[in-house]
């Protein structure tokens, strides 16, 4: 794959970048993309999601947990996307996540824009800032640590 990434790029493609799998793939589309810069990804939150039938019953709230896990999942796509790789036998680990704040619920029918610059890149850890917003509004935003590793 070539610094010339063709856009947009789709579930079946993201799939190639990183070994998660449902239930725990969370990221559905990349729309913007700059090797070794930014990634702009969406998660499309729908009525099915199967943490909402226990977080809440009745008033289901995407877990801000799964919002920091989708912005590292974006920022994994960023790293694989740079390297011209696909995830086949490199696993990035999240290793610390800091300053995370959330401002806002994710509900279904909501689309979690995944905006991911990478801060830096110490041999196989990889700093990412992440913000996460709905409709424009930032309801959450974190700084991820994750790390390659050794196999």
């Amino acid at each position: 794959m070539s610094h010339t990434v063709e856009l947009p790029i789709d579930v079946n493609t993201i799939q190639t970048l990183l070994p998660h799998r449902y239930p725990f793939l969370l990221v559905d589309r990349v729309v913007e993309f700059e090797a070794h810069k930014r990634v702009l990804a969406y998660k499309n939150v729908t009525c099915n999601e199967p943490y909402f039938q226990g977080h809440f019953p009745g008033h289901p709230v995407m877990p801000g947990v799964l919002v920091v896990e989708a912005l590292a999942q974006a920022g994994g796509i960023l790293t694989q996307l740079s390297s011209q790789t696909t995830a086949d036998g490199r696993l990035f680990y999240l290793v610390k996540i800091d300053n995370a704040k959330f401002s806002k619920m994710v509900v279904p029918g909501d689309r979690l824009d995944l905006d991911v610059t990478l801060k830096r890149v110490i041999r196989n850890v990889a700093i990412y800032t992440g913000i996460a917003s709905v409709a424009g509004e930032q309801v959450a935003c974190a700084e991820i640590v994750c790390a390659e590793a050794k196999a």
